[in-house]
């Protein structure tokens, strides 16, 4: 019996147009993104206000599970924090110096990891 390959899960925030940032959870970035742009992604990116949208990091994950943890975790951040945990992570803040998407590999996560944030 041939093993599956699982796709990876990930864990990802955006910057608004109008200097939000939104958590989300995909298992395809580059498709993700679109339909954020395109207003066809999250209720919160509808708004043309908001919009367009760049992902300014990403985490992978093995496990749906994990990812959505990471999210949610992140959702419950304070702005202050939520840049904070970006900046510790090699983000640029401010985020106009941010020019390209950092993925983070963290296969071997685990909750304390989560809970970091």
């Amino acid at each position: 019996m041939e093993a599956t390959e699982k796709k990876a899960s990930y864990f990802y925030v955006l910057l608004c147009k109008d200097d939000t940032l939104y958590g989300g959870y995909t298992t395809n970035l580059d498709r993700r993104l679109k339909e954020h742009n395109t207003g066809t992604g999250a209720k919160y990116t509808r708004p043309a206000y908001r919009r367009p949208v760049r992902m300014i990091y990403a985490e992978s994950y093995v496990s749906r599970s994990e990812a959505t943890k990471a999210e949610a975790a992140f959702k419950k951040l304070t702005r202050k924090n939520k840049e904070y945990y970006l900046k510790r992570n090699g983000v640029s803040i401010p985020f106009k110096d941010q020019l390209n998407r950092i993925i983070n590999n963290t296969e071997e996560s685990n909750d304390a990891d989560t809970e970091e944030f």
